[in-house]
């Protein structure tokens, strides 16, 4: 069925997790009983497969270079969206306090899987999409975090500022530190592995065994495994690493999130009872309502203030950012975790899987057309052209990489090794004059502001950010000293600021 619902929302361009969502819902009424979305299941598999194949698959560097937007919206920017969320219901369907706060807590959390597909048949700013995602990798952590110290104010009857202040550090810097241990502790594990099933198998272990750590020590499992996963796929990755080897284990994960989501989404649209919604109909629009108004009252108020300590996000970017606010499978998942005592509980389950609906459907099938109508894409035949010599480039020095590593091992003869080198080196040279013609170009001799300068900023940062962490390190050992360092950091900072977006 998932086969078919893919090849179908490929005809009608339509995304593929609402397609499956749209597709579950007549299964419930074929049924002699009711399958039901299993929270346990969701968050004790389903969410860590998810969150580690994000947290392999982002670069630290991107993400350091876009870390206080992602920052925000995570963080103040998901707690003030909850409580307006919160206090919207609260006077507007009359919901008793500690519900107005847990569905406020549900419904801001974002799940950006439909807005990254889009992503990918429609080119946007590369610092664009790791927002996107980034934000949505530490959401999901900071959604658990938040529903968990209210299920502890439920369940105790009261909690202290002091003591919600001291439980979340616990919870968030605990998460951080057992994902670091075990995230470092795998990779000498790895580097010895040379099965690439002995090696699918540790990172399995990694993802899944990571969250029940920390789950079991009392702190985020959510949190330990976005760590895990940056730490795995940015150090363990590329340390002595076979290509083959590196292929298969994103292929895995790859498709190992794929049907995590194709489960998931099918399953939301089997769970979802539509006598049910009707009847709650005008609570479940006025969540939607009152989950726009949150993500409005955060979003362009925070970012218009990024300008004064990091690049400006573009206004079109923040339209974007609030059209896309699709909610997903955590918000069913945690609805369904609600206390069974809540008052009201059913009532609440069928607010939250309302506006789960309305999300995927409305907005889902909107978002390809709104990413045109902003016009975040201009993809040139010139950029086109650059990203074909870069693709070039890139290949034939991997491939040279691992002719190296071949011929170290003794797979290779030296003759047959140099002749096979000498034929990626002809590549290499080619793809480097013709991108050197490309970029000392004047700016006058491109069409406005060209993708290929931004190309060039974005190289600049990396090498700026590359400078300041090195300031940064010498620091930490007592190389030199803040007073001589500092100087220097501020002029990098200033040139960072100057860089146009990617």
């Amino acid at each position: 069925m998932a086969t078919s619902v893919a090849l179908l929302t490929r005809q009608l361009r339509v995304p593929y997790v609402t397609g499956l969502v749209l597709a579950g819902l007549p299964i419930t009424e074929l049924l002699s009983r009711p399958i039901g979305l299993d929270p346990s299941l969701v968050l004790n598999l389903f969410l860590p497969i998810l969150i580690f194949d994000a947290g392999i698959n982002t670069d630290i560097s991107r993400l350091r270079s876009t870390f206080k937007p992602i920052a925000l919206l995570a963080g103040p920017g998901a707690t003030i969206s909850s409580v307006i969320i919160a206090l919207l219901l609260k006077f507007g369907l009359g919901l008793p306090w500690i519900s107005a706060f847990f569905i406020g807590v549900i419904l801001a959390n974002t799940d950006t899987v439909s807005m990254i597909a889009v992503f990918k048949e429609i080119p946007v700013p590369s610092r664009l999409s790791t927002i996107v995602e980034g934000e949505t990798l530490f959401n999901d952590a900071a959604a658990l975090v938040s529903f968990n110290l209210i299920s502890q104010v439920y369940s105790t009857g009261s909690l202290t500022l002091a003591e919600g202040i001291q439980q979340l550090l616990f919870i968030s810097v605990g998460g951080c530190l057992v994902g670091l241990v075990l995230g470092y502790l795998s990779i000498p594990v790895f580097t010895r592995l040379d099965d690439p099933l002995s090696s699918l198998l540790l990172t399995v272990a990694l993802a899944l065994g990571t969250f029940q750590v920390g789950q079991f020590l009392g702190v985020s499992g959510a949190v330990a495994v976005v760590i895990a996963g940056l730490v795995f796929g940015n150090f363990g990755l590329s340390q002595n690493t076979s290509a083959s080897n590196r292929i298969t284990l994103l292929s895995f994960w790859e498709y190992a999130s794929f049907t995590a989501n194709t489960f998931i989404f099918l399953l939301i649209g089997v769970e979802i009872d539509l006598a049910t919604l009707w009847k709650t109909l005008p609570a479940i629009l006025f969540a939607v309502l009152a989950y726009q108004v949150g993500r409005v009252l955060t979003i362009y108020p925070l970012l218009a203030g990024v300008r004064w300590f990091d690049r400006p996000i573009p206004l079109r970017w923040q339209h974007l950012l609030f059209l896309g606010n699709i909610k997903g499978s955590l918000s069913m998942a945690l609805a369904l975790s609600l206390p069974a005592t809540l008052p009201g509980r059913e009532v609440l389950i069928a607010i939250v899987f309302g506006s789960v609906l309305v999300s995927l459907v409305g907005q889902g099938l909107s978002l390809p057309w709104m990413v045109k109508r902003l016009n975040l894409s201009k993809f040139t035949e010139v950029q086109q052209q650059v990203e074909d010599l870069q693709a070039q480039l890139i290949t034939a020095k991997a491939a040279q990489d691992e002719l190296d590593n071949l011929l170290k091992t003794g797979v290779l003869p030296k003759a047959v090794y140099e002749e096979m080198r000498s034929t990626y080196q002809v590549q290499i040279a080619s793809a480097e004059k013709a991108l050197r013609e490309f970029y000392n170009r004047r700016p006058d001799e491109f069409d406005g502001r060209n993708g290929v300068l931004n190309k060039l900023d974005a190289i600049r940062r990396r090498l700026l950010l590359a400078e300041k962490g090195a300031l940064n390190e010498a620091i930490r050992k007592r190389i030199l000293s803040e007073e001589t360092v500092q100087g220097r950091i501020k002029n990098i900072d200033e040139q960072l600021l100057q860089l146009d977006d990617d």
